[in-house]
């Protein structure tokens, strides 16, 4: 079964088309610094989301090296982007990054702590079309609610890594120590988006693992 997964992962890559040169750079430049971005899958899905909900505002946490930033600027090139990161050395790359992609112009790029910065936005009373939560995995359950206060009717929340390499599946009891807290949060943060009677949520496999939540 696991073959055929993997087989399965190969195929659907092979049908994407051939990014172009800056994208391709860049995900060049993420395997040999171990810089997370999204995978394949998640990417593609991400950019058809977008397209299919032609947002006028999106919220991004988690910005890294800019990558999915100009994936979904350049998927809706009206689109207004804000994206958060809080690794310093991280933040001039992102910056270069989006200026050499040419949507430097629609993007703000909050360099702070996220939790700091999603209650800014709140009591700023800020609200998103889309969001796209790709941070710290152990964090996602806390900054829920100030994400859910940041969404109006219709708004749409997508999760990356919900599924944790599988992981969510095991006991807690079976991974290492130090990865049971991110474990147990994770479950409950998928719990939470599924039981919330203001949410309608799916999670897919794609990828990682991706949720996607609306606001009813």
């Amino acid at each position: 079964m696991i073959e055929r997964s993997s087989r399965m992962h190969e195929y659907l890559r092979s049908l994407e088309q051939e990014r172009e040169p800056l994208l391709r750079e860049l995900r060049a430049y993420a395997a040999e610094h171990y810089v997370p971005i999204v995978r394949e899958e998640t990417e593609s899905l991400l950019r058809t989301l977008c397209v299919l909900r032609k947002p006028e505002s999106i919220l991004e946490i988690g910005t890294a090296i800019g990558y999915s930033t100009i994936v979904m600027a350049r998927a809706v090139p009206e689109v207004d982007v804000t994206t958060i990161e809080s690794f310093d050395k991280r933040i001039p790359i992102a910056e270069e990054n989006l200026k050499r992609a040419a949507v430097d112009g629609r993007v703000e790029l909050i360099h702070a702590d996220a939790g700091a910065a999603l209650k800014k936005l709140v009591s700023e009373q800020k609200n998103y079309d889309l969001i796209f939560l790709d941070a710290a995995k152990g964090q996602y359950l806390l900054w829920l609610p100030d994400i859910i206060k940041l969404m109006r009717k219709g708004s749409v929340l997508i999760a990356d890594n919900v599924l944790q390499d599988e992981t969510v599946l095991e006991s807690r009891f079976a991974l290492p120590h130090r990865s049971r807290s991110t474990h147990e949060r994770m479950r409950e943060f998928l719990y939470q988006i599924k039981h919330d009677p203001g949410l309608d949520s799916s999670v897919i496999s794609a990828g990682d693992g991706i949720s996607l939540s609306v606001r009813l």
